[in-house]
């Protein structure tokens, strides 16, 4: 028997946007909870969107020079210690592997939070001379960090992600691949994510443990809130002198080399959802939906309805299109709820009607519009809708920053702002003192998110003391 009921209901956005968040990375079957605290299991069609995440930026790696490695999950102590700065900004994060079987290590075990030292073990091994650079190197990895608070894809203790580790002869060389590589994320995110971002770099207080500097692209969600979507690290050659990497030079002399790191997570998937999701559920992208199309016959027991549907899913197949038919015997109106749930971005309907009069009806996740088509203008279609997508998401994401955005002098004006406007980003002046970047946060909930690459103001006065500023700096509350 057909299934009449539609998918549960979703918590409003905006009755409990947190509840809004869960339900759909429950309702949309893109997560499951485990017996380990604070540890998920992505399931298939979560981990799809994962996959299609991942294929993208491993070619625009590739594309880069880059290849990829796998480093070890383990990274004993004595190892970790050599980086004071970085081994002191990860250590209340790091679970400690401390027997094997039954026995007690004598040096023991972190699980990685992140890979600095081992590449770095790595590198003092293979350079040698300026012949051996510059390494490009990724990987594809999961990693531990002990989170006290998490959620499903922005925080847990488990996760996925890419980290990128290059090492160069010259810290102007390894500066360029620093912002080149920051440069990827912001273009991966706008154009396949159709999600805007901030370009900048982040204030001391903010950067990566053991990084000379820190550079991020920070995304606005819906509530107004920051998310910081990647980061890409400046080391100079702190970590080749601790850990004695040196390379002799064209000169016959030995140097130190200079590094970074990059990388970006699953968080990625908490982004989509809170940039372009809707009461409905999901709204996806469609360079990283699992599903691109899902075919819908309507009325299927009827003669010739079933054959024409897969004739069409057939079509688009051919185009490299993502394509599905759901011939299962759930009614219509429940398989719309399901797919508009899990944000398929593009809906055929093909009924008796519509073969009699050579037409389908086509509809669009992202903004509810149908239209009826000429069967012998799917393929053309569907392509354009699907393109259409991704530039409606990207422009009305980009109107809620922009309407979120507010240029503030003083603190009490960035408190009137998030009073009567609501969370956003705020655009203010500092004056670089840490104390100042400190008492913002203290006084409004705002912290600085980056000191945006393209300043719109040259003079001006630091919002907190009044003295002469140094830079605007993006404020906000964030994930």
């Amino acid at each position: 028997m057909a299934k009449e009921k539609k998918v549960t209901e979703i918590t409003s956005m905006d009755e409990d946007f947190a509840q809004w968040y869960t339900d759909i990375c429950k309702k949309a079957e893109l997560v499951e909870y485990t017996s380990v605290k604070g540890c998920m299991v992505i399931r298939p069609y979560g981990y799809a969107i994962w996959e299609n995440i991942q294929r993208i930026l491993d070619g625009m790696f590739k594309d880069t020079g880059h290849e990829n490695v796998c480093m070890p999950m383990f990274i004993p102590e004595s190892l970790l210690q050599k980086e004071k700065d970085h081994v002191e900004g990860f250590a209340p994060e790091v679970a400690w592997v401390t027997h094997g079987g039954s026995e007690k290590l004598e040096d023991r075990l972190c699980v990685r939070p992140t890979s600095e030292t081992l590449f770095c073990e790595h590198y003092a091994n293979i350079i040698h001379s300026y012949r051996d650079l510059p390494k490009l190197y990724n990987q594809w990895v999961s990693v531990v960090r002990w989170e006290k608070t998490t959620r499903p894809f922005l925080r847990s203790r488990e996760f996925l992600w890419q980290e990128g580790h290059t090492i160069h002869a010259t810290a102007e060389e390894a500066i360029e691949e620093t912002e080149r590589m920051l440069n990827v994320y912001a273009d991966f995110c706008e154009n396949a994510l159709a999600m805007p971002v901030v370009k900048g770099r982040k204030t001391d207080s903010d950067k990566f443990a053991g990084a000379e500097a820190t550079y991020a692209i920070e995304a606005l969600m819906h509530d107004g809130k920051a998310l910081q979507a990647g980061t890409s690290h400046y080391f100079g050659d702190g970590f080749a002198k601790a850990f004695e990497i040196q390379y002799t030079d064209k000169e016959n002399k030995r140097v130190f080399p200079h590094q970074t790191s990059w990388g970006v997570t699953t968080r990625l998937i908490g982004a989509v959802i809170m940039t372009h999701g809707d009461n409905e559920g999901l709204v996806l992208p469609p360079a990283v939906a699992p599903v691109q199309a899902v075919i819908i016959p309507i009325a299927q027991h009827k003669e010739g309805v079933l054959e024409k549907a897969a004739e069409l899913k057939e079509r688009l197949a051919k185009t490299g299109c993502r394509v599905k038919l759901d011939d299962s015997e759930n009614s219509p109106g429940w398989k719309f709820a399901e797919y508009e749930m899990k944000g398929v971005p593009v809906r055929v309907e093909i009924g008796p009607k519509d073969i009699e009069n050579g037409q389908c009806v086509i509809a669009s996740r992202w903004n509810g519009e149908k239209v009826i088509v000429p069967l012998d203008k799917l393929e053309e279609t569907v392509s354009a809708k699907l393109e259409e997508a991704r530039e409606g998401m990207y422009n009305k994401a980009l109107e809620n920053m922009n309407n979120r955005t507010y240029s503030c002098e003083t603190i009490d004006e960035i408190n009137k702002a998030l009073e009567e406007k609501g969370d956003g980003f705020i655009k203010a002046m500092w004056c670089g003192d840490e104390a100042c970047e400190d008492e913002v946060k203290e006084k409004t909930g705002v912290g600085s998110r980056c000191i945006p690459f393209m300043q719109e103001r040259k003079a001006g006065n630091c919002v907190c003391c009044g003295k002469p500023a140094k830079c605007t700096v993006y404020w906000g509350k964030a994930y």
